[in-house]
């Protein structure tokens, strides 16, 4: 599966510190499995139809888009689901 990062979130990735971001990282590349990935959350409300992934305090929020996993979001958990 192909794992894409909207403009929004490489920018969220880009200011992330050094430890994390290769976290973030490894947790993306992690995505390449789907649907084999442990620990993903469906999300509900306004975000129905996206997932959630953590490591740490950091959330990766994406959903599907045919045979392509997209990568919304990227940050710690304070606000995270606020838009």
């Amino acid at each position: 599966m192909d794992v894409e990062l909207t403009d929004d979130a490489s920018e969220q990735m880009l200011s992330l510190p050094p430890k994390i971001y290769l976290r973030m990282g490894k947790l993306i590349l992690r995505l390449k499995e789907w649907p084999n990935v442990s620990g993903v959350k469906p999300l509900r409300g306004n975000l129905a139809g996206s997932f959630r992934l953590r490591t740490g305090d950091y959330r990766v929020q994406f959903h599907l888009k045919g045979e392509v996993v997209v990568v919304e979001k990227i940050g710690h958990r304070d606000g995270f689901y606020e838009e």
